[in-house]
């Protein structure tokens, strides 16, 4: 079996505003289980969009954006259906990044030997590939970035932001979520930034340069996005998965706090995730459970226990088709920072 015989089934991203899952969404509000925690998430979310003085953070962790959710994340900033991203490094760069220079990711199987994979340098996320070979240029890629950056520290919004201003020049795939953040002056932080291929191409610029380099500055980043929450007063989050974004995302409300402001903590939340709760964990704290850290406010909040690719395109036409973006104001958190 050669390279190209694997390789040749593109995942095609959905598209939330082909179609409108405003009936779907309202029978399950009948219904019971993950329907109706569903149904009462999609609400919540369009609750968020309608109010006037409410900024939304979109949290991203997991492999979604390479399943197929990826024009969902870009139409929603499109849109003005979010102020704010926090996502893991994967998901910016490896995915997303990654198919505006013009590559993509592949249906596959988890059923195959990895070692043939292996040796066909193709990567795989449970039933999806990638071409390894074209990762190492998006690796270099995040080189050449940062070869052409002040020597310096550097959050990873900033970073991310000329990754934007790159593809306005360069990209192959237009309209990607980095690529439309940039033109829409939307923020994105990934504070495990190195945990991708911008990694990789970071170490390969910083031991080319070893007196005069670039670096990510995670503390900058909870600093910044923290000024954000201060700013902004009134905040909702959806998180699809959990991990470090969620606990990111979260955490600002109690940053501020030992910083002196006394904010609200999150007024509106929803996850969704197929995390286990009973090891204390369900990647970061359920909802209620962070309450008790002065994170959310338990009012407004709703976890989905789902697959994300499985109802994230639900929830987010219905949010769409609602048109209660459209009324939305642009946040433009960008601003508060000179970089």
């Amino acid at each position: 079996m050669k390279k190209k015989d694997l390789l040749k089934n593109p995942v095609r991203h959905i598209d939330m505003t082909s179609f409108d899952a405003t009936p779907i969404i309202k029978s399950m509000q009948g219904m019971s289980f993950t329907a109706r925690d569903l149904a009462t998430a999609a609400n919540i979310y369009k609750r968020m969009l309608s109010e006037k003085n409410c900024s939304i953070i979109l949290t991203i962790a997991g492999s979604t954006s390479a399943a197929g959710c990826m024009q969902i994340y870009a139409d929603m900033v499109k849109n003005n259906m979010v102020d704010v991203i926090v996502a893991t490094g994967a998901a910016i760069v490896d995915m997303d990044f990654f198919e505006a220079l013009g590559f993509r990711h592949y249906q596959g199987t988890p059923f195959v030997d990895d070692r043939l994979l292996r040796s066909l340098y193709i990567d795989r996320i449970y039933d999806t590939y990638i071409d390894e070979e074209q990762l190492q240029i998006c690796d270099r890629t995040i080189k050449t970035i940062a070869d052409g950056l002040e020597p310096r520290p550097h959050s990873s919004r900033e970073f991310i932001k000329e990754m934007g201003r790159y593809l306005v020049r360069h990209a192959v795939k237009k309209d990607s979520l980095v690529q439309v953040a940039f033109e829409n002056d939307v923020p994105i932080f990934c504070p495990a930034f190195s945990d991708s291929s911008a990694g990789f191409g970071l170490v390969m610029h910083q031991v080319e340069n070893p007196k005069k380099h670039l670096s990510i500055d995670s503390v900058k980043d909870f600093r910044e996005l923290t000024e954000i929450k201060i700013k902004a007063k009134t905040t909702g989050l959806l998180m699809i998965g959990g991990g470090t974004p969620k606990n990111f995302a979260q955490d600002t409300v109690v940053c501020a706090e030992v910083l002196g402001h006394e904010v609200p903590m999150h007024k509106y939340a929803i996850q969704i995730t197929v995390a286990d709760v009973r090891d204390g964990a369900c990647s970061s704290s359920t909802l209620k459970e962070a309450n008790s850290w002065g994170k959310v406010d338990s009012t407004n909040e709703q976890m989905v226990y789902a697959e994300a690719t499985s109802v994230l395109p639900l929830l987010a036409s219905y949010a769409y088709h609602s048109g209660t973006w459209k009324k939305r104001k642009k946040r433009h958190f960008n601003n508060l920072f000179t970089g």
